[in-house]
């Protein structure tokens, strides 16, 4: 499919009629590539990149699906959500969505090359509770890696709840990363509970989640690097959960993190 076609279906919800993959020679690097010619059509026509989302760094989830390591994808003005405890996010155009609660993280800076965990921590502004909404546009969420990448590293929709300043949670790097590690989320549709994780699911940490996709997307050529004031959603701690609209679903964070709820229409 060329990227026009994929933006198609994408801002229809469609599910595509094959899989990118089925073609041998498309591999994980092809998919960056339609992805990054996607995300340049999506500047032309007026949308504002807000950062990136980074999929796959629950290695809980890795036998499930079928992936086994990260990918990573744009979030945009016309997919984030802000709110503080509670948020409405519609359904509209998503193909299969499911929910997912994460870390998210907002910079300060651009973090500077080969950064250490400290450096990474120091250019860090923000944190704070998150759902994604992820999608996929093949049949039943069966898909290669490569084919992810392409689909926009399955992002549909992203709401950020209330930030906390990482520097009033926490000195130092090794103090934010084993803070955030052991936070623990209990994931509700309503007031049945459905899911539990902690931060240790993504990579052992939310923090280490990001240095990963740093050092990723540095790699990736044509990939614009990380900066100052870009958000980056690190990751389910949780299985994915099928949603539709009329539902409302919680996310009871321990500390340092707030409880989020959303609404779906």
């Amino acid at each position: 499919m060329t990227p026009a076609t994929l933006l198609e279906h994408y801002d229809s919800g469609l599910q595509w009629p094959a899989a990118p993959s089925d073609d041998p020679a498309f591999d994980v690097a092809a998919g960056y590539r339609q992805a990054l010619a996607v995300r340049d059509l999506r500047v032309a026509r007026g949308e504002v990149p807000r950062g990136y989302k980074i999929g796959f760094t629950n290695r809980n989830i890795w036998p499930r699906y079928q992936v086994y390591a990260p990918i990573w994808g744009t979030v945009w003005n016309t997919t984030v959500t802000d709110c503080e405890e509670q948020g409405s996010v519609s359904l509209a155009g998503c193909c299969q969505p499911r929910i997912e609660p994460e870390a998210v993280f907002g910079m300060l800076s651009r973090p500077p090359r080969d950064a250490s965990l400290q450096q990474l921590f120091d250019a860090i502004d923000w944190v704070a509770s998150g759902f994604e909404i992820v999608q996929s546009h093949l049949p039943d969420w069966k898909f290669k890696a490569a084919d992810t990448v392409a689909d926009a590293g399955l992002h549909a929709r992203l709401l950020v709840g209330r930030k906390r300043p990482v520097r009033s949670i926490a000195a130092s790097a090794r103090e934010f990363d084993a803070l955030l590690a052991a936070t623990q989320v209990t994931l509700r549709h309503g007031e049945q509970i459905i899911d539990q994780g902690r931060g240790a699911n993504v990579l052992d940490s939310p923090l280490r989640a990001l240095h990963h996709f740093l050092q990723e997307l540095r790699q990736c050529p044509g990939a614009p690097d990380l900066a100052a004031g870009d958000i980056v959603t690190t990751g389910t701690w949780t299985d994915a959960w099928p949603v539709q609209a009329g539902e409302r679903w919680s996310a009871a964070f321990s500390s340092p993190l707030d409880p989020l709820a959303i609404e779906f229409r």
